[in-house]
């Protein structure tokens, strides 16, 4: 049985004062971290912040694992120590702890991929039951996430998305996907635990949608237990969350929402230009700000029927939000409001806003080393594509070590 009450917990304990918040506050951002972490992580950020390096870096390192050559121990004391939890739930737990002591959940992200058969389907779903039921044991881990492609066949998603007619092989098989996103979601409303449902690429999305929805419709009648993820940089994704909004209401249940910016702009744009179709993507980064902050009001102003996370690592749609939170009269812990960034980036808001009393959750992705390198060249990436991401962390910790410095003086 569940340790946790019929009532799902909305919050980790922490200060009974709320703080103002500042993203600059290093002391705080850090808090965790002993000089000799927080000097790795100054030297991994100024080796991430050199584009060449990165291309270079991925290049041999994927050559490497192809050859079996001996570098686990190399990559696991630095990518692998700064973005995961762990091989496996009990390697996190150190993690876990360490979170849960600064009030911060943790989000256990089972990231392996790739993996295309019936057999690594059903691993993938035992193990994320694994994560539910862990989550289900303390009020640290406020979050399960799944993404639909670690249980099901892209190739089959997409045709669903198509209106092909499956053969009766491929619905044999995607009756077992349902199945399988039904015993996740069904075990998360059991154990009183909220679930993410990711999203994905914008040909497979509709069909994660309809499960996504289809599970809503059943498990969030009491309470919100099923987020879909809803990515602002599309520009119909306003428009289909409000509709999303709506059709709950109507329907009596209640939306979970995740509120991202987007994670595949570039695979988005070549195939629209290579299928000749209308791009996805809003035509600048400025609309889908505006979108994502549109959606901040939206949900704020309809907490009656929705609950959001934001999972971003852009300040100021962090600031926009609690700044509206207080012009509401919004209190900080409430159960609606959920902010979320990944392990090893942007500890300067996770820590500063959970110091001052908001609800914040870090993703922990975990797996074996070889497993999960596509989630780490991801992250390699992004630190070195985003403009300034990479940058902004050195200089945060360049600060926090210069402050430490004249600490001891």
């Amino acid at each position: 049985m569940s340790n946790r009450s019929n009532l799902m917990p909305t919050t980790l304990q922490r200060p009974t004062e709320v703080a103002s918040v500042s993203f600059e506050d290093t002391s705080i951002a850090f808090t965790c971290q002993s000089d000799f972490k927080l000097r790795k992580t100054y030297w991994l950020f100024a080796l991430m912040n050199k584009a060449w390096l990165v291309n270079l870096g991925t290049f041999f390192i994927k050559i490497a694992l192809k050859l079996q050559l001996p570098i686990k121990k190399l990559i696991k004391s630095t990518i692998f120590d700064q973005f995961c939890g762990g091989e496996s739930i009990r390697d996190c737990e150190k993690t876990i702890n360490k979170l849960h002591n600064n009030h911060i959940g943790t989000i256990l992200d089972f990231s392996i991929e790739g993996e295309e058969s019936e057999r690594s389907f059903e691993e993938t779903t035992l193990e994320i039951l694994r994560t539910i039921e862990r989550a289900s044991e303390s009020n640290d881990i406020p979050f399960s996430v799944f993404k639909v492609t670690g249980v099901a066949s892209s190739d089959l998603l997409e045709a669903v998305q198509k209106g092909e007619t499956l053969s009766t092989e491929e619905q044999a098989a995607y009756d077992r996907v349902r199945d399988r996103v039904n015993r996740l979601c069904a075990r998360a409303h059991e154990r009183n635990v909220r679930i993410f449902i990711d999203a994905e690429e914008s040909w497979l999305q509709n069909t994660i949608d309809s499960l996504a929805y289809e599970m809503m419709a059943h498990y969030n009648r009491e309470r919100p237990v099923v987020f879909n993820t809803y990515q602002m940089y599309r520009w119909e994704m306003y428009d289909n969350f409000v509709q999303a909004t709506e059709t709950a209401r109507e329907q009596g249940c209640l939306l979970g929402a995740k509120l991202v910016r987007g994670a595949y702009l570039e695979k988005e744009r070549v195939r629209s230009h290579e299928e000749e179709y209308q791009d996805p993507i809003q035509a600048t980064k400025e609309d889908t700000d505006h979108d994502f902050n549109r959606a901040i009001d939206f949900a704020l102003n309809n907490r009656d029927t929705v609950s959001i996370c934001l999972g971003t690592h852009n300040e100021q749609s962090c600031q926009y939000c609690f700044g509206r939170m207080k012009q509401l009269g919004i209190a900080p812990n409430d159960e609606h409001i959920w902010f979320a960034q990944l392990l090893g980036m942007s500890d300067n808001i996770s820590y500063n806003l959970a110091n001052a009393g908001y609800n914040v959750a870090k993703y922990v992705p975990y797996g074996p080393v070889e497993a999960v390198m596509p989630y780490l060249f991801r992250r390699a990436e992004e630190n070195k594509s985003i403009a300034g991401q990479s940058s902004r962390e050195f200089k945060l910790i360049e600060k926090e070590m210069d402050r430490r410095r004249a600490a001891k003086c």
